[in-house]
């Protein structure tokens, strides 16, 4: 189970953990500004006149037409950029066959990115959706945010297994598309069971502004069905016998996880999302080390 405690803790081990460098200062020269971040707020500094170097696109034109002469705008990075964190905890996430449940996973994956979040000077907020209710976290400076987000976690966290509710993650990323703002770095921690056909729309729209980073969980056992065998499956309403030792059977079991997460990927794929995941199975740090490589190394 989540204990506010033990998440605190992992403040310490966050600082192996890199989001991707600030946005470098925007200037006129040498072509504009490149930035991996899309959308990020940046403010107005001063104006001055245009040189060689300058882009054109940053011309001032209701100034250098006052002036008779081109000048061109400055701007400077924002100081805090907004960390936006999505936390699906549903029923299903209940689950785990090795080492912890996919909820477990998906909360320490929280508080480690958002506490090299806080590092970095970040603001940190975000939603978490579950069953047991839902919970809006707006961006704060320091740790505010996170220690709110933490809280919400732990109390929010499934405690029993129960039914999936296709396109319930729908709902949770609407609220988001109406929470973010332009310029954040989005990350959704999901097994992305309860993503329905709305889903999709959701994540494009997030994109269009926004960094955004989607961490796929699973359980060891969801990919790989366990040794040729009968088990008994299910609740105490209702059961049913998973003959593993049917070749058939193995292989629509692999498949069907194989399905649902190349349809994740494609999601991501098709919005320029980053993609990574992590097992229950997995040392949790060492995965999200792996998974951010090739995020930082565009910034």
């Amino acid at each position: 189970m989540l204990e506010l405690d033990a998440l605190i803790r992992l403040r310490s081990s966050a600082r192996g953990l890199e989001l991707g460098s600030r946005r470098r200062s925007l200037s006129a020269q040498a072509g504009g500004y490149l930035s991996a971040y899309r959308g990020r707020g940046m403010e107005f500094d001063e104006v001055r006149v245009y040189q060689p170097s300058d882009d054109a696109r940053a011309i001032d034109w209701r100034v250098t037409a006052r002036r008779g002469r081109p000048h061109t705008k400055l701007f400077r990075e924002e100081r805090e950029r907004p960390v936006f964190i999505f936390v699906d905890l549903h029923p299903g996430m209940y689950f785990g066959s090795r080492v912890q449940y996919k909820s477990v996973l998906a909360g320490q994956i929280g508080a480690l990115l958002g506490w090299a979040a806080v590092r970095a000077g970040d603001c940190v907020g975000g939603i978490i959706s579950a069953a047991e209710g839902h919970q809006e976290i707006h961006p704060a400076a320091r740790a505010h945010g996170l220690l709110a987000l933490l809280h919400g976690m732990v109390r929010l966290q499934p405690k029993r297994p129960g039914s999936l509710r296709h396109g319930y993650m729908d709902l949770s990323l609407a609220r988001a598309v109406r929470l973010v703002r332009p310029g954040s770095l989005v990350v959704i921690i999901s097994d992305f069971r309860e993503m329905g056909e709305e889903g999709d729309k959701h994540l494009g729209v997030l994109a269009r502004h926004n960094d955004v980073v989607a961490s796929f969980l699973f359980d060891p056992l969801e990919a790989m069905p366990p040794r040729a065998g009968r088990y008994q499956l299910g609740d105490r309403r209702q059961r049913l016998t998973l003959d593993t030792g049917n070749l058939s059977v193995a292989e629509q079991w692999t498949a069907q996880f194989q399905m649902h997460r190349d349809k994740v990927r494609g999601h991501c794929q098709r919005h320029g999302i980053h993609y990574m995941e992590a097992a229950t199975s997995d040392k949790v740090l060492r995965a999200l080390q792996i998974g951010l490589v090739k995020h930082r190394s565009v910034n």
